[in-house]
């Protein structure tokens, strides 16, 4: 489904990027792990076109990405829910919701999709009317993800969704993430917290300095001296 090869990108004269490939198939949970400045980010912010590629190709379902601008990939099926969360504090959660449905294809299918999020979160239902910014982190996360499956992606992004949370939320999470695993959706994601990450994807890739390093199943890393050593603390 997802192809990136040889990826380069940056910010201006700084290179976060070097030379990354990896791949994601239809029905996967891949991550992407390493530690806090590997380039991470960067990568997701490639993928979904809000920053270029310097070198290299991204392929969407045989499609290169170079020259497609960020909305449209959006509508290839391309939904990214980034690191922060990034709601609209002062929209309440189903007018966050309603962003998530801004596409040419999502709008008809708005209510549908809107029952389906209540469905699988309800809490949102609950606080449909409540003001974004007044919810836990956990929920705005809840939010986040929720905003994303609007558009009925056919690759779900996740940016580091435990980061800055307690960690009775983390779990909380981790449990989301399950949740949408088995809803059948294919999902990349990149998060530090190593330990419970691979605990709900299927493989994985070690990220370092913005090169990778090594991949494998969630069980070879899980299993890795290399990985539980530098992040796991044993």
């Amino acid at each position: 489904m997802l192809d990136v090869q040889n990826a380069n990108a940056g910010y201006d004269t700084f290179q976060a990027l070097f030379d990354v490939s990896l791949e994601v198939n239809a029905g996967e949970a891949v991550a992407v792990i390493g530690p806090n400045g590997a380039g991470k980010t960067t990568l997701m912010r490639m993928i979904s076109g809000l920053i270029p590629i310097r070198a290299g190709e991204i392929r969407m379902e045989g499609r290169s990405l170079s020259e497609v601008r960020p909305h449209e990939i959006v509508e290839l099926g391309i939904a990214h829910v980034p690191e922060n969360r990034r709601l609209f504090p002062r929209m309440t959660v189903e007018d966050n919701l309603r962003m998530g449905a801004f596409t040419k294809t999502a709008r008809p299918q708005f209510r549908e999709r809107l029952d389906y999020i209540y469905e699988l979160f309800p809490r949102m239902k609950e606080r449909r009317l409540q003001y974004a910014g007044t919810m836990s982190g956990g929920e705005q996360q809840m939010c986040a993800i929720g905003r994303a499956l609007m558009s009925k992606p056919k690759l779900l992004l996740m940016d580091e969704p435990s980061a800055g949370l307690a960690p009775v939320i983390v779990q909380q999470v981790f449990d989301l993430v399950r949740r949408i695993r088995q809803e059948g959706y294919t999902v990349l994601i990149v998060e530090q917290n190593v330990q419970q990450v691979l605990q709900v994807v299927d493989r994985a890739y070690l990220l370092e300095a913005g090169s990778l390093q090594t991949s494998g199943t969630a069980e070879e890393l899980l299993a890795s001296d290399q990985v539980r050593e530098a992040y796991m603390g044993l």
